[in-house]
């Protein structure tokens, strides 16, 4: 039959890619429907501001993929296709208000130094942060590569549960850090800035300083940093999705572009074809698998099918978290940061301390536009100064926990309208955010010779697993998180239809470039064979 394939994949996003790389080198026939004009997903690059300026338009680093097993099995075919990474031995340090700095280095000794110049005792503190997080480690990060809800990962998750000291008749001390807070878990360091420095990542795995759930995160962030550092691809994000895809069609895949998929064909309760709006129809003889939330798939792409109740109404109330505001910058020289170190920093955090940042997320959180946004600033001409000419340089700042449709201002200085990020809008914030970065670094924004702003409203557009402009996918909070994800009638990658599975970013391990959920659906359709 023609259009016929073993696997048919909905969604061209980097796990998506990694899936279908895995299954194209086994020999299996793989089709890729993507909506967009290329593949990628997020990992795009464009020359958004001036021409030769090359901005990363969403994601920008790839710590977690290169610590991650798809990295490892595929390194030498990916750069064989153009894909390297340029590193630093700092990915992120702090940047506060009253001028006061501190970087985050990979390695142990000078990053305990750091802490300690900070303040006498914080290297201390330090080591032990990291001692009562190290018995557990291995089995956290196993995980990540695992189906949460398969019987491997749920060994591994009694063991960390239960303090095997006591037989398992009592809970671990990482148990109870499951329910901390970011804030709880950076309290015994006596400098603002390192507690700043630390506690402010989570905020990038989509929870927040003083969510219940946001303690464990801070030292696995830590070592994650460590690990894997803050790369980036040379020649912009998008290579890694280039290489990729590369590689899936060298090896037999088929991708095609600018074809929405419309419905998921389901007959004797399996999935069996997907239909496009095009009309056309392309059958899959093994599986289906659907890089997209569970509203939509539950929702849109299986309207037409019998779907449990329960299933039904979890996707209905699928929530999605608060949006994103990216500015990028053309610059007519590199930022002269006050402190030299930062010239090499990957992507530090600009801010007033984690009282400051906590009370801009609370703005947010109300649907207001935060007075004083805390946010990241990278600089990636630093490590690749191919992405712009000879000399300019280009800046992100990335503004998380923003209304994805604002009912205020909390500083009651711009009209928000009805919510709708216009051009207007997106202006004035764009000046506030700016005239911070200003306070930190002195040749801004006398420097900047071109700007573009990628609001909540430019994501949802773009990719329809935002929602509104969420541009994690979906709400990571606790309930919401590990196995209640995607739904909790779900907790897994294999849906309620069989030969149906999902990947992405509403999937464990989460968002970001981490490749995790492309790795994990693959060696589930890999082992149907064995």
């Amino acid at each position: 039959m023609l259009n016929k394939y073993d696997v048919i994949m909905i969604g061209c996003g980097h796990n998506a890619l990694i899936a279908a790389a895995y299954l194209t080198r086994a020999g299996r026939s793989v089709l890729m429907l993507e909506k967009n004009d290329r593949p990628g997903g997020f990992l795009l690059t464009e020359e958004l501001t001036l021409p030769g300026f090359k901005h990363d338009v969403y994601a920008a680093a790839h710590p977690l993929f290169l610590t991650g097993p798809a990295y490892a099995d595929f390194r030498e075919a990916l750069e064989a296709r153009g894909l390297r990474y340029v590193n630093t031995e700092l990915p992120t340090g702090v940047s506060m208000e009253n001028g006061e700095t501190a970087v985050f280095s990979r390695s142990s000794e000078d990053l305990a130094a750091e802490a300690e110049r900070l303040a006498p005792g914080d290297g201390a503190v330090l080591g032990r942060m990291f001692e009562a997080f190290a018995p557990y480690a291995g089995n956290v990060f196993e995980l990540f590569n695992l189906d949460l809800s398969g019987q491997q990962a749920s060994e591994i998750i009694r063991k960390l549960l239960y303090d095997q000291r006591t037989g398992g008749k009592s809970y671990s001390a990482f148990a109870a850090s499951l329910f901390s807070t970011a804030r709880n878990a950076v309290s015994d360091f006596r400098s603002p800035v390192m507690r700043a420095m630390l506690a402010s990542w989570v905020t990038h795995l989509g929870r927040t300083p003083d969510e219940v759930g946001s303690g464990i995160w801070v030292p696995l962030t830590a070592m994650a940093l460590m690990g894997g550092g803050m790369p980036i691809p040379e020649g912009g994000s998008e290579m890694l999705a280039k290489a990729l895809a590369r590689l899936v069609q060298d090896q037999g895949g088929m991708i095609v572009t600018g074809t929405r998929a419309e419905r998921i064909v389901v007959k004797n309760g399996k999935a069996v074809a997907v239909r496009t709006a095009e009309g056309e129809e392309y059958h899959a003889k093994h599986a289906v698998v659907a890089s997209t939330g569970p509203d939509q798939l539950y929702l849109s792409l299986l309207a037409d099918a019998q779907v449990s109740s329960d299933i039904r109404g979890q996707a209905k109330r699928y929530r999605y978290g608060r949006g994103c505001v990216q500015i990028h910058l053309a610059l007519r020289e590199a930022p002269k940061w006050p402190d030299p170190r930062f010239t090499k920093v990957g992507q530090p955090h600009l801010t007033d301390g984690l009282d400051g940042f906590t009370q801009a997320i609370a703005q947010g959180m109300a649907d207001l536009l935060p007075a004083k946004p805390t946010f990241t600033v990278d600089c990636s001409t630093n490590l690749d100064p191919s992405r712009a000419p000879v000399g300019k340089a280009i800046m992100r700042l990335q503004v998380l926990e923003v209304p994805c449709r604002p009912r205020g201002d909390a500083a009651d200085q711009i009209d928000v309208g009805d919510g709708t990020w216009t051009q207007e809008l997106t202006e004035r914030f764009a000046e506030r955010v700016i005239a911070i970065v200003g306070k930190h670094i002195p040749n801004i924004p006398d420097a900047i010779i071109g700007k573009s702003v990628v609001t909540p409203d430019t994501l949802a557009r773009f990719n329809p697993n935002s929602g509104p402009g969420d541009p994690y996918g979906g709400s990571h909070d606790f309930a919401q998180s590990y196995l209640f994800s995607p739904l909790p009638s779900q907790p897994g990658h294999r849906t309620e239809i069989a030969n149906l599975y999902m990947l992405g970013a509403a999937t464990w391990p989460g968002h970001g470039i981490n490749g995790g959920s492309g790795y994990i659906v693959a060696q589930q359709l890999l082992s149907l064979d064995q």
